[in-house]
Formats: structure tokens, C-alpha cells, sequence
């Protein structure tokens, strides 16, 4: 059982930069690949980024190529999203999870097994 907890989020202005934080428990942490997706108000969960378990390969959206960093720090057993140049439509409840079978690159959430509550980014133009 891995248990996720987001933290970071909130209020940022267009342009703005903005990190995201996931915290593992769990000793297995380095054996989960992990993802961060996003979910708009009146819109399906869409991928965002994804890491491999030993941070050695990364997956991005093509929304936010070039802007979101994704990586992952396993003795801290944490994942992180550095979002910069963000955008009006970044607005979103962001979600990590964890997930032992990376198919397509983590880009689908049946790749995933566990699941955090997300955290609110909101971005003002």
C-alpha cells in the first residue's frame, strides 16, 4: 500500500512558476514509477508528466513540454512538477500517483495503482 500526498499548489499569475510536491510512504517507493496528471473543472483527468522508478526516463504532455519538469528524489521518497510559464489553462487539480507497470510511458491512469487527493493550481491572467 503506498499512501501519496500533494502539496504546493495555489494562486499564481500568468508566467508565473509554481512546484509541486508528492510524499510517499512506504519503504518501496524506488520500485513505482510515478505520474502527475491534471483535472479541469468540467473535464476529463489528463497526463501531464511521468518518471520511471530510477528517474532515468521522463515522459511529458505536449502542453507542457519545454515548461513542467518532472523528478523524483527516492531516499526523500518524493516526486516533484516544477511548472514554469504557467498558463490560464494550467488551472487544475493536480494528482500524483504511483503505478508498478509503465505501458505507455505512464500516459494512461490504468498504468497507475495509487492515487493522491490532488492539489488546486489556479492561474490569473
Amino acid at each position: 500500500q503506498v499512501q501519496l500526498v500533494e502539496s504546493g499548489g495555489g494562486p499564481a499569475q500568468t508566467g508565473d512558476s509554481l512546484r509541486l510536491s508528492c510524499a510517499a510512504s512506504g519503504r518501496t517507493f524506488s520500485t513505482y514509477h510515478m505520474g502527475w496528471f491534471r483535472q479541469a473543472p468540467g473535464k476529463e483527468r489528463a497526463f501531464v508528466a511521468a518518471i520511471s522508478y530510477s528517474g532515468g526516463s521522463t515522459y511529458y504532455a505536449d502542453s507542457v513540454k519545454g515548461r513542467f519538469t518532472i523528478s523524483r528524489d527516492n531516499a526523500r521518497n518524493t516526486v516533484y512538477l516544477q511548472m514554469n510559464s504557467l498558463k490560464p489553462e494550467d488551472t487544475a487539480v493536480y494528482y500524483c500517483a504511483a503505478g508498478r507497470r509503465m505501458i505507455t510511458g505512464g500516459r494512461t491512469p490504468y498504468e497507475y495503482d495509487y492515487w493522491g487527493q490532488g492539489t488546486q493550481v489556479t492561474v490569473s491572467s
